[in-house]
């Protein structure tokens, strides 16, 4: 009995602790960490705010204007896909003490979760700009969701005096409000003003949305939302730095070391291991994949397999990057065997195969060497593989010249507008938004979840085919109106000086060709 009273104290104690340390669902993450958490915990967090900041980039491509209704709509419905909606449901109308726990160690895992991906992204310039613009637009989207009372109570936590203008005041300068903010009078007189330097609020200045007298700037409520960003992402930029300069002392610990190491290239998307063929409700045959590469195969794969066709022969990359596909989309050991056989068997005796070959296809099944069941690459791992002379693995988008590029995609009958798209995305180095506009090209049809997985694409469009979402295809006009926006929507972004210009695994593959 006197233990379980003890535990209780314990429980309460560190519930009141946590509560005490994150009073507010908005943090600047000014203090570290310094609570005791186990290392798979860590990770496991980590990996969490990693997936909630690559759909921030992803929905950020999207048709919709970032930060308007159908931007955080689509926001907050890719996260719920994800079961990741506690990341922007850090407050709760519910006042109860589980409630308030649960809420609390949401925010710890928020806190947490930020020191660490600093240490994993402050390594190089672009993934510095890579976190600040994802982290920034997060810290946004979840600002816009807070009351009055709760914004007031963070501005106050973290000493920012931003105080409302008197009524007197207001009333002196009401015209004026009205014509730079374009509101009417009856607007103007219901939204509470802030009284700032203007130096503070340069963005707002600079597209002419505000007051300026005297050098303030008069701000309504709804655009303090600008200032209080600029001063987190100015606040973040700095932490940064000095965390880069701290990074070779916290490394000397094996066990962050291993945590961050190639954080960044982490995939964190459906797990296709092993997957059957579940669109046509049967495993895949030697028999079917012609017909499968030139309906449903990614580039990078369908290119894989004619070159196989037509040489009879792959190199290692090329074998484990085919063969693990060809299993997730459910080719069994024995029909793997009997598919690498005929083809391998048409430059080699049977022996050589049996020799050299068979048992690496059997290790990828897990029945050889130390038994592991190797999952399908994920396209992370395909655009940062090193490709030699001579071999046909990785990424088209990334690996293929301009010229080789437009010429497979012409023989794939690629409308030529699509394929102009997708050279340039490639030159933008978004190589897995080009992957997606060739699938939406190839399909006639939208996919609002972007391209992660060879096997992903595979997925969807046998979906597609076999009739199961024909609520999403679209008109012919209305198809190619999406296709122009989502360049359009790059080049805005990458024409943005506080935005970032690649991808989440960009700055890894380009470094050396970038920066050295």
């Amino acid at each position: 009995m006197e233990f379980q009273r003890n535990t209780v104290r314990r429980t309460i104690k560190n519930s009141m602790k946590l509560r005490s340390e994150y009073p507010h669902s908005l943090q600047l993450y000014s203090v570290p960490p310094s609570e005791t958490i186990g290392l798979q915990e860590l990770e496991d967090w980590a990996v969490e705010r990693l997936k909630v900041l690559r759909t921030i980039e992803r929905v950020n491509l999207s048709k919709n204007a970032r930060f308007s209704d159908d931007w955080k709509t689509a926001l907050k419905n890719d996260l719920q896909k994800q079961n990741l909606n506690s990341w922007y449901q850090l407050s709760s109308s519910i006042k109860d003490d589980k409630m308030d726990e649960i809420i609390s160690k949401t925010r710890q895992k928020d806190h947490v979760s930020h020191f660490l991906m600093r240490l994993a992204y402050c390594r190089t310039e672009e993934y510095r700009r890579w976190f600040i613009a994802q982290e920034t637009d997060l810290f946004r989207f979840r600002f816009s969701m807070e009351s009055s009372e709760d914004i007031r109570a963070f501005m106050k936590e973290n000493k920012m005096n931003f105080l409302p203008i008197p009524e007197e005041e207001k009333k002196k300068i009401l015209t004026k409000l009205i014509h730079a903010a374009q509101f009417n009078a009856n607007k103007v007189d219901a939204v509470e003003y802030y009284k700032v330097p203007f130096t503070e609020a340069l963005d707002l200045v600079r597209h002419r949305k505000v007051y300026l007298q005297a050098g303030f700037a008069y701000i309504p409520s709804e655009d303090l939302v600008s200032i209080i960003t600029a001063m987190f992402r100015s606040h973040l930029s700095l932490a940064m730095a000095l965390t880069m300069r701290s990074l070779p002392e916290l490394e000397d610990d094996h066990r962050i070391r291993r945590l961050l190491n190639d954080f960044d290239k982490r995939y964190t998307g459906q797990d296709f291991n092993s997957l059957q063929n579940k669109s046509s409700g049967a495993a895949v045959t030697p028999e079917m994949i012609d017909g499968l590469s030139k309906q449903s195969f990614p580039l990078c794969m369908r290119h894989l397999h004619e070159t196989l066709r037509s040489t009879h022969h792959l190199k290692h990359g090329g074998r484990m990057q085919y063969g693990l596909f060809v299993k997730g989309i459910g080719l069994s050991l024995e029909n793997s065997l009997k598919f690498w056989r005929e083809e391998f068997s048409k430059n080699m005796d049977m022996d050589k195969f049996e020799k050299q070959y068979a048992y690496n296809i059997r290790h990828n099944y897990g029945k050889e060497g130390k038994r592991i069941n190797y999952a399908p690459q994920s396209c992370i791992k395909i655009i940062t593989a090193s490709v030699g002379p001579g071999e046909n693995h990785g990424c088209p988008f990334r690996h293929f010249d301009a010229a080789v590029l437009r010429q497979k995609m012409t023989m794939n009958r690629v409308p030529q507008p699509a394929i102009q798209e997708i050279v340039d995305l490639v030159t933008r180095h978004h190589y897995q938004i080009a992957c997606q506009r060739y699938f939406e090209a190839t399909h006639n049809t939208e996919i609002d979840s972007g391209i992660q997985h060879p096997n992903q694409y595979f997925i969807e469009s046998q979906k597609i085919l076999n009739g199961e979402v024909k609520e999403k295809i679209k008109g012919a006009n209305k198809v190619q109106t999406i296709r122009a926006t989502l360049p359009a929507k790059v080049e805005k972004l990458e024409t943005n000086e506080n935005e970032v210009l690649s991808e989440s695994v960009l700055a890894a593959i380009d470094m050396d060709d970038d920066f050295n």
